[in-house]
């Protein structure tokens, strides 16, 4: 136990003064996310709220046609934009959002009773256009249906004809499930924060020791060689756990500066969430020190092994993009698949549905039992005179 503390300590103590680890696990890992995150939000909400709630200026072509639908639009917040000559390619090239069109025949139309169409030009696949255009046809839908019900009144007919079906609609969403949704990208930064916390400190003691030569005489020590594992796997799990804390408390404060309230959200990211998301992604932050290890081993240089980990970061975004692309109802089988489970474990912290102890037994169980699977494997390659020679 003596000998494994003892690399702890030396690891622990020698890499503190390490710019490029202590950056990269208690600066770059716990802030990147959390500062990255609450400026996106800020930015992105606000220019929909603009959207949502400002003057909607609109180009429209023909509105000498329809006066009393210019007018009425007007009341809604509608600012008439003068016609553009060729609105296609306008709203291909983003020069507007959307085009409003009357054709030349609606007054006829208006006038005989029947539809009077309107033409609303945007592209679907400009995200900026999504807000604009929903509220323009929000507008005109409200038009159509005033309208419609002066129409039945005149004839003296009840509106509600027109309507032979109302539909009611529940919303069981809450506003910390709004917030969920929202911070559905959250669980993929804790797991980044485990993963670059221990990366380069994995490199330095493993890849980085063989080319400068020192693990030779490290391994020539009378101490075994699982033993010298473990305590460099301690190290760096320690600096991957004060990644993970830093980033979980980091992303606590920014929360308070996210626009909760005008987005009817909730962020519950307080001392309980930290606790079990913390908890919950303990054993990743083993599987991750044994596997850049591993990884590590099996290069011949610091610049090798910084490549292979580099390619390595996929694995963690992996759960992200399923749960991204494949919605699944969560499962407690799930909870036994390392990654898998910490997904599906915070993100419903996030939307205030409490995580089972069984579950949480279950992904702390079975994700240690990984763990001690791949460092199995490790201690093996760790056996082999091969990696203390550098090539």
């Amino acid at each position: 136990m003596s000998a494994m503390l003892t690399v702890w300590w030396k690891e622990i103590r020698e890499n503190l003064r390490d710019k490029r680890t202590v950056f990269s696990a208690l600066i770059y890992g716990p802030l990147f996310g959390p500062i990255l995150f609450v400026v996106l939000m800020n930015t992105l909400v606000g220019q929909e709220m603009k959207k949502a709630e400002g003057p909607l200026k609109v180009p429209v072509i023909g509105a000498e046609y329809a006066p009393n639908l210019i007018d009425a639009l007007k009341q809604q917040g509608l600012v008439p934009q003068p016609p553009i000559a060729d609105p296609d390619e306008a709203v291909r090239n983003r020069d507007t959002d959307v085009v409003l069109r009357i054709p030349a025949d609606y007054a006829k139309a208006w006038r005989d009773g029947e539809p009077a169409q309107v033409e609303v030009i945007y592209d679907a696949s400009q995200r900026e256009s999504g807000t604009p255009t929903s509220r323009l046809e929000g507008m005109l839908k409200r038009y159509s249906q005033q309208q419609g019900a002066l129409r039945l009144l005149a004839r003296g007919l009840s509106p509600g004809i027109a309507s032979p079906v109302v539909v009611s609609k529940r919303d069981q969403s809450t506003p910390q499930s709004r917030a969920g949704m929202m911070l559905s990208i959250l669980p993929y930064f804790f797991v980044f924060a485990v993963y670059i916390g221990g990366m380069y400190l994995a490199i330095d003691l493993t890849a980085g020791e063989r080319e400068r030569q020192s693990l030779e005489p490290l391994f020539a020590n009378p101490v075994a060689r699982w033993k010298i594992l473990v305590g460099k796997l301690g190290a760096i799990s320690a600096y991957s756990l004060a990644s993970l804390v830093l980033t979980a408390v980091a992303f606590s404060i920014a929360g308070t500066f996210l626009p909760a309230e005008k987005l009817g959200m909730s962020f519950d990211l307080g001392p309980g969430f930290i606790g079990q998301a913390i908890l919950l992604e303990l054993p990743l932050i083993v599987v991750f020190a044994v596997l850049e290890t591993l990884v590590a081993a099996f290069a011949k240089s610091y610049r090798e092994a910084q490549t292979y980990l580099g390619l390595l970061m996929i694995i963690p975004i992996l759960p992200s993009m399923l749960m991204s692309f494949m919605p699944v109802k969560p499962a407690h089988w799930m909870y036994a698949v390392p990654l898998l489970g910490q997904q599906i474990g915070i993100s419903d912290l996030l939307r205030g549905i409490p995580v089972a102890y069984r579950d949480i037994g279950l992904a702390l169980v079975c994700g240690f039992a990984f763990a001690a699977l791949l460092g199995a494997i490790t201690a093996v390659v760790y056996r082999s005179e091969r990696l203390a020679i550098s090539a």
